[in-house]
């Protein structure tokens, strides 16, 4: 019974996937967005996120962040009133960016809109990048507001899950 579950529960990823077009578009990559709080899991669990991406995601990703993620990250470093524990975790964030080559989207000049918070940013660009016929983005996020934003809109999301690895739902 339990491998009856686990076969629709392929099926259904799979089909997710070739909604957006992850498995036959080999040159469209999908572009993971990696949200502030999942940068954060290396230091706070001790997962490699990136290896993990790599188990997970069978088809051709590039893994980016949006300009406003690394400046939270680096606001949490600076911010004396954080745990010594958070600044530690947010400086791993920026180096494991800088280390894995993640790409930094910033808004091209004059698009550049102004958001109350990172997970607003991240919906727009999302939600934006998926209706474009040759994009298709897929947010990892651990923040429950935004992952419960972006299903109700049909963005894909990442999330961890036991404290160990990564799942993708959508």
């Amino acid at each position: 019974m339990i491998a009856h579950f686990a076969l629709i529960y392929f099926m259904l990823k799979v089909a997710a996937m070739l909604k957006y077009g992850m498995i036959t578009a080999p040159a469209m990559a999908t572009t993971v967005l990696l949200d502030t709080n999942f940068l954060l899991i290396p230091a706070q669990f001790g997962v490699d996120i990136f290896a993990e991406l790599q188990r997970l995601c069978d088809f051709n990703y590039k893994v980016a962040v949006l300009e406003d993620t690394v400046k939270e990250l680096e606001g949490i470093m600076a911010d004396k009133t954080a745990s010594a524990k958070n600044r530690k975790a947010a400086g791993l964030g920026v180096q494991l960016i800088k280390a894995k080559g993640v790409r930094v989207i910033s808004a091209p000049s004059g698009e550049r809109k102004v958001f109350k918070s990172t997970d607003k940013a991240i919906l727009e660009f999302a939600v934006a990048g998926n209706r474009l016929a040759d994009k298709s983005v897929i947010v990892a996020t651990q923040d429950k507001d935004l992952r419960k934003s972006l299903r109700v809109h049909g963005v894909g999301v990442i999330i961890l899950r036991q404290m160990q690895h990564l799942e993708f739902y959508l």
